[in-house]
């Protein structure tokens, strides 16, 4: 079963860091449900949609805004999870969003540096008391473009984002100032790992050259009280219900196929976040 909340002593980590691994945060039996759930789950896939990384590759991911009562719904819903975000942010979580990153074998594309608050900035979200919990489906190498981050940075605020590629990417010439300061740190994970990490992080992802695929869920939550001040592609405050960590095990196999919830599929193409951006070359896109 999962393992519980995180502690004081990763709770420290976090705000110092701006990150946090929780080894073994969900066992084997947890973990394999949910890639074998993931790999064959025929919604999942056709829900996927691409985003170009700006060196000739391609993302693939899902994102769904509401958990529902699936398999992934119960991760995003579980006590471990849900009480790690509201230890972090000081208060009441909703779900913003999850996603499953497809980081396939040979084909996975990169992530530019960026920091989600980069984008969610957009969406009428004042404050930045936004944190995302990655879980680790498959092991997360260098080789197969496991996360990197930057230490602490998260302490310098939001920085001006620009669109590389078809991603939001921070401004590149910011980006080579920070490295030269802070330490950039490669976050290699083993499945069920979990790691939570601050809106304004810097972190990015290598492509996939590797023979091995590295699957990811990402559950994001916002603070109750940072509830956006407008409508936008991710919700406004939803209460969210959380479930026993014994609840992952007891859902089994149920994929979105299982179940009538709508969970509110983001197609590619309304995703604005990044696209109100000005791209790379500072012209407007429209």
């Amino acid at each position: 079963m999962a393992k519980g909340a995180l502690n004081d002593e990763q709770l420290r980590e976090y705000e110092r860091n701006g990150f946090v691994l929780a080894r073994g945060m969900f066992d084997d039996e947890e973990t394999s449900l949910l890639r074998r759930a993931a790999r064959e789950d025929r919604d999942l896939d056709q829900h996927s949609f691409g985003r170009g990384d700006g060196e000739g590759g391609r993302v693939r991911l899902s994102l769904w805004n509401h958990p529902g009562d699936t398999l992934y719904g119960m991760f995003a819903r579980c006590e471990s999870m849900v009480d790690s975000a509201e230890k972090i942010l000081g208060g009441e979580v909703y779900h913003y969003h999850s996603k499953m990153i497809m980081k396939d074998a040979k084909v996975g594309g990169a992530w530019t540096w960026h920091q989600d608050y980069g984008y969610w900035y957009q969406n009428g979200v004042l404050a930045p008391l936004l944190t995302s919990a990655f879980i680790a489906v498959d092991p997360a190498t260098r080789e197969n473009g496991c996360l990197q981050v930057i230490r602490g940075s998260h302490q310098l605020g939001r920085i001006d984002h620009v669109l590389t590629g078809e991603q939001a990417g921070a401004d590149q010439e910011r980006v080579r100032e920070v490295l030269k300061r802070l330490e950039l740190v490669h976050v290699e994970m083993e499945p069920g790992d979990t790691l939570f990490f601050h809106c304004n992080l810097l972190h990015r992802s290598d492509q996939n050259h590797s023979d091995q695929p590295r699957w990811s869920m990402i559950c994001c939550y916002n603070a109750a009280r940072n509830d956006p001040y407008k409508e936008s592609h991710h919700p406004r405050y939803t209460p969210l219900q959380k479930v026993h960590d014994s609840a992952i095990k007891e859902t089994g196999l149920r994929r979105f196929a299982d179940t009538h919830a709508d969970v509110a599929w983001l197609e590619g193409e309304k995703d604005r976040s990044a696209r109100s951006l000005k791209d790379s070359r500072d012209r407007p896109i429209g």
